[in-house]
C-alpha cells in the first residue's frame, strides 16, 4: 500500500424492474443498476485508528452507530481478505442514494468501500470476491440476503434473478425512468409478511398473482430487448396492481402511480419491497420524464430522479470496478 495514494470505488443504486416479493416463491425479478444514483468511497493512509467519514457519522468506525453496522462489517471483511491492518486508514462515502427505499444503498456503500480498500492496495477483486464481501455487510443489514443487491449495485447491465442464480441481460429500450421517492421507509419485511398472509387467506388468488407477476418478467424480458416501451410500460401498471391487491402497496405509492399516469407515464409501479420506499414511472423521453417528475413532487415526493435507458450489450465485460455512465 503506497502511504500518499487515495485509493476509489464506484457502484450504484439499484431498483427491482419487475419479480419483487413474485420472487420469493420461485418466479424471477429483473433489477437494474442506476448510474444516475452512484456511490463513490474513498480509502487514504491516515494514522491513527480506523476512521469513516459519511452524512451518518465520521469518526472512529469501533464507535460507529448501529446505522454504520454493515459497512463496518464488510470493511473489517475487505481489510482481512487483503491482509491490510485495521488502523491507520480513513474511508469515506458520497452518495445521493437515500436509505430504506428499495434502492440497494447498503449494498452499494459496501460494496465501494471495498472496491476503495482493494484500489488503495493495488489489488483488483474478482466479481465473485467483490459479492462475498458485500454479502457479509448485507448479512448484517438484512439477515438472509439473496445477492441481488450486491450484484446489480456492481453491473452495468440488467440483472435477471431466480432461484438463486443470476444472469445479465441486453438492453435495448430507448425510454426514460423516473425514480419518486415517497418520503416513507420501505417495510420490507412487514410486506413479505402479509403476502404471505394473502397466500394463506386466499391460497387460489395467492397463487395467480404469483404466477402472474412471474408473466409479466418474463415479457419484460422480451420488452427490453426488442425496444418496446409501450408494452413494458402496460406491464408495470399491471404489476402495481398485482402487488396492491397482494398487500404490499401504500396509500403514498398508490396516490404517486396515479399522478405519475395522469402526467403521461407509459406505466408505473411500486419497487422493492414496498409499503414506502419509491414508485418507478416510464416515460418515453426526456420531456416527458421531466414533466412527470415535476408532477409527482407536486404529489407529495420529495425527491425524484431521473434515468436514461439505453443500449446495453450483456455479452461486454461488466467487470466491479467500472467508469460511470
Amino acid at each position: 500500500m503506497i502511504e500518499n495514494r487515495t485509493g476509489t470505488g464506484h457502484t450504484r443504486a439499484k431498483v427491482i424492474l419487475t419479480g419483487e416479493h413474485a420472487v420469493v416463491y420461485g418466479e424471477p425479478a429483473i433489477a437494474l443498476p442506476l448510474a444516475s444514483l452512484p456511490m463513490r468511497a474513498t480509502a487514504r493512509h491516515e494514522p491513527g485508528p480506523l476512521a469513516i467519514e459519511s452524512v451518518l457519522y465520521s469518526g472512529p468506525l469501533a464507535d460507529a452507530p448501529e446505522e454504520l453496522f454493515a459497512p463496518r462489517a464488510a470493511i473489517e471483511a475487505t481489510l482481512d481478505h487483503l491482509g491490510l491492518p485495521h488502523r491507520d486508514l480513513t474511508l469515506s462515502t458520497e452518495s445521493s442514494i437515500p436509505a430504506a427505499r428499495g434502492l440497494g444503498s447498503s449494498a452499494a456503500t459496501a460494496g465501494a468501500l471495498a472496491l476503495a480498500l482493494a484500489d488503495l492496495a493495488g489489488r483488483t477483486l474478482t466479481a465473485q470476491e467483490h459479492f462475498d464481501l458485500v454479502q457479509v455487510g448485507e448479512r448484517v443489514a438484512h439477515g438472509s440476503p439473496s445477492g441481488l443487491d450486491a450484484r446489480t449495485t456492481a453491473s452495468t447491465v440488467p440483472v435477471w434473478f431466480q432461484g438463486g442464480a443470476m444472469r445479465p441481460l441486453d438492453l435495448r429500450l430507448n425510454a426514460h425512468l423516473v425514480v419518486a421517492d415517497t418520503g416513507v421507509h420501505g417495510r420490507t419485511r412487514v410486506a413479505v409478511a402479509d403476502v404471505r398472509s394473502f397466500r394463506e387467506r386466499h391460497p387460489a388468488r395467492g397463487a395467480q398473482l404469483i404466477t402472474e407477476l412471474g408473466q409479466i418478467t418474463r415479457a419484460t424480458v422480451e420488452d427490453l430487448r426488442l425496444d418496446r416501451p409501450v408494452l413494458l410500460g402496460e406491464r408495470l401498471t399491471r404489476a402495481h396492481q398485482a402487488l396492491s391487491e397482494l398487500g404490499v402497496s401504500s396509500p403514498e405509492l398508490d396516490r404517486l402511480q396515479r399522478t405519475a399516469l395522469d402526467a403521461g407515464a407509459l406505466g408505473a409501479k411500486l419497487t422493492g419491497g414496498g409499503q414506502g420506499g419509491c414508485l418507478l414511472a416510464l416515460a418515453a423521453d426526456a420531456d416527458s420524464a421531466g414533466s412527470i417528475a415535476a408532477a409527482l413532487r407536486r404529489s407529495g415526493a420529495p425527491r425524484t430522479w431521473l434515468h436514461r435507458l439505453h443500449r446495453i450489450d450483456a455479452r461486454q465485460p461488466s467487470p466491479t470496478q467500472v467508469p460511470l455512465a
